[in-house]
């Protein structure tokens, strides 16, 4: 019950984080105005409190008058917010303050804080025309990634399962010639050449294969392509050992290339079944069966959700990233306080995309069918 409420609660946490990133990606100052301020677990929250106040009295001296009162203001401001934390939250604290007005001469001073569910490791102020976000940007990231290769004779291709991303490495084209017509001594030495050929250019996408993968932080590595050269390879010497023993399935497919990619995670669901995106995919391929078949266990757009969840008929709520946060924090708490579960639905995929434009990116799958 813990484990499920904590998945939970990252979910919602990744969630107001993701939006809060793309909020604070919108704003770009005209001058270094945009205050951006870490602070990392177990630092004394009193250490940044003593660097904004003396920052503060530094912005005085700014020349500009304009820049001058941007950055006092918003440095007074984040100074009256970290005021309010008695310590430091256990993971840190990433604050950001600044004139954010579409306008020059305008003002529209805006302060932000986040208690994020991962440690911040980076003691930071900075102030610039943009907010600094590579910190949030890296716990949105997914940790688990996978290897992939597919490949037959003509060529091979590495890339990485990054959450629901599959990002190309590497494409490699052989010279290992197809069919040929030779009879008699000629068509026995073609086939050792071309087995020589082969096993070459085995070696060289086991070469790419030990430098990409080895280093790399990958849960494991999955296999596919047409034919038996998959097998060829990973059964012979191509590889290091500790890079073999990442190998966890060889698939057979029909295609090698971006094709062979996507047919190989798809095909890999038995590996990938626990990881988001296939919980997400196989979510949203129920939704759509239960849509076009049984449209009673289903509802979608705001008002029809708002009215199974006031009846607490949620089995399971989804809720693209795209969706209001502050809508969205007041559905998911109510179907999880009704022991419904919530799923997040990234747009970053094709059925998330597709998902995202029925009912404006809110639905939900029900435990009863309601008319």
């Amino acid at each position: 019950m813990a484990a499920e409420q904590n998945s939970k609660e990252q979910r919602k946490q990744r969630f107001k984080l993701r939006k809060l990133v793309r909020e604070l990606q919108k704003f770009r100052a005209r001058h270094t105005e945009l205050i951006t301020v870490y602070v990392p677990k177990d630092y004394n929250i009193q250490g940044p409190i003593d660097q904004i106040s003396t920052e503060a009295g530094t912005a005085r001296n700014i020349k500009s008058a304009g820049t001058r009162k941007n950055v006092t203001t918003a440095l007074e401001k984040m100074l009256q917010l970290l005021r309010s934390y008695k310590k430091t939250p256990p993971h840190g604290l990433a604050l950001f303050s600044g004139n954010v007005a579409e306008r020059e001469g305008q003002q529209d001073f805006r302060v932000w804080s986040f208690e994020p569910a991962d440690d911040i490791k980076v003691k930071m102020y900075k102030c610039d025309q943009t907010f600094y976000l590579d910190p949030l940007i890296e716990q949105l990231e997914t940790k688990v990634t996978y290897g992939l290769l597919v490949m037959d004779r003509r060529e091979a291709n590495l890339a990485f399962l990054r959450g629901k991303t599959i990002v190309p490495v590497l494409d490699l084209d052989s010279m290992v010639p197809g069919k040929f017509k030779v009879g008699g001594q000629s068509a026995g030495r073609m086939a050792r050449v071309i087995e020589g050929m082969a096993k070459d250019f085995y070696k060289k996408v086991g070469d790419f294969v030990n430098q990409k993968f080895a280093t790399a932080e990958i849960k494991g590595i999955l296999v596919g392509g047409p034919g038996p050269t998959k097998e060829d390879f990973v059964n012979g010497e191509f590889m290091w050992t500790d890079v073999k023993k990442k190998v966890l399935a060889i698939k057979n497919i029909g295609y090698t290339g971006e094709f062979g990619l996507k047919e190989l995670v798809e095909r890999s669901d038995d590996i990938l079944e626990k990881e988001e995106l296939m919980i997400e995919t196989k979510l949203i391929q129920r939704f759509l069966t239960l849509m076009a078949t049984r449209k009673s266990f289903v509802a979608y757009g705001e008002e029809a959700v708002q009215k199974v969840v006031s009846i607490n008929a949620v089995e399971v709520l989804m809720i693209s990233e795209d969706f209001p946060e502050d809508k969205a924090e007041k559905f998911m708490d109510a179907v999880e306080e009704a022991g419904g579960d919530v799923f997040v639905i990234s747009t970053e995929t094709r059925e998330g995309q597709q998902f995202a434009s029925i009912g404006g990116g809110i639905a939900a799958i029900l435990r009863y069918a309601v008319q």
